[in-house]
């Protein structure tokens, strides 16, 4: 007999088990809505999936009235463009950091502190003085995105960085290479994929500092809809939004495990 922690399911089991959660949260809001409605058809808390059906149709396929614009992909647009310039910013700056500390030891020592000391910080706690330095335009949003992520990236390249193992750069350095040569020919190709799921993991928290600064100061954006339309209780609004949310987020996180599984092979070689 089989112990359970050695069974392994075949591929359309295990496509079968990871759909089956979502089928049983369905099918539960599904039963709970009807129940909702039945008692009171005017009911905002658990609109239908009919309801939030139309609802999604006229923000996304009907302009609206007040400006002619198409809401639902104006604020897609608007919220996919910050969180795309704040990691890409945020991505940069915490690779370099995260190489110079954790291969350079005069690099390491006074710069080191003062980023686990910034990556400790609230960035929320700074997100009215951002407002104040920056104003309430796009740089303020951004600038919450690279505050926040940034620090997360540098600290685990950097960790990164101190497990190469030391006989590589004695090898590099025994060959006569640089210091710049032993970083672009051992450290750099080595933490590539690595910073990729430096990214795929602060993904999430840059998500909520973009849902967070939209909903405070912002005209148009995806978290700005939430928030706007929550005084009014729309359910059928706020709960597509938050699967669209989720949905975007899975797709940017399956893109990046696709490119690094495309740009490095070698990192991938015996996972499952």
């Amino acid at each position: 007999m089989k112990r359970l922690i050695n069974l392994t399911p075949t591929k359309p089991i295990r496509w079968l088990l990871g759909v089956l959660p979502f089928l049983l949260i369905v099918l539960v809001y599904i039963t709970a809505s009807d129940a909702r409605l039945l008692e009171n058809s005017t009911d905002k808390l658990l609109p239908s999936l009919g309801q939030m059906g139309e609802t999604i149709h006229n923000y996304a396929l009907e302009p609206s009235k007040r400006t002619g614009e198409y809401l639902f992909w104006v604020d897609t647009y608007s919220s996919l463009k910050r969180l795309i310039l704040g990691m890409s910013i945020a991505a940069i700056m915490g690779f370099l950091f995260g190489l110079l500390t954790g291969a350079i030891p005069t690099f390491h020592a006074p710069i080191s502190p003062l980023v686990t000391v910034i990556s400790l910080i609230p960035p929320m706690a700074l997100l009215p003085i951002l407002f104040i330095i920056f104003g309430l335009d796009e740089l303020a949003k951004v600038a919450l995105i690279v505050i926040g992520v940034a620090p997360c990236i540098a600290r685990d390249i950097q960790r990164c960085t101190l497990e190469i193992p030391k006989e590589q750069i004695i090898k590099a350095q025994t060959l006569g290479a640089s210091s710049l040569q032993v970083l672009l020919r051992v450290y750099i190709p080595q933490l590539l994929p690595r910073l990729i799921s430096s990214i795929r993991l602060t993904l999430g928290s840059a998500w909520l500092f973009l849902i967070a600064a939209e909903a405070i100061a912002s005209t148009d954006g995806l978290g700005y809809r939430i928030f706007l339309v929550r005084r009014y209780m729309s359910m059928d609004v706020i709960l597509p939004y938050v699967i669209w949310i989720t949905f975007l987020a899975f797709v940017i996180d399956w893109l990046l495990v696709k490119i690094s599984q495309k740009c490095f092979a070698w990192h991938h070689q015996g996972a499952h």
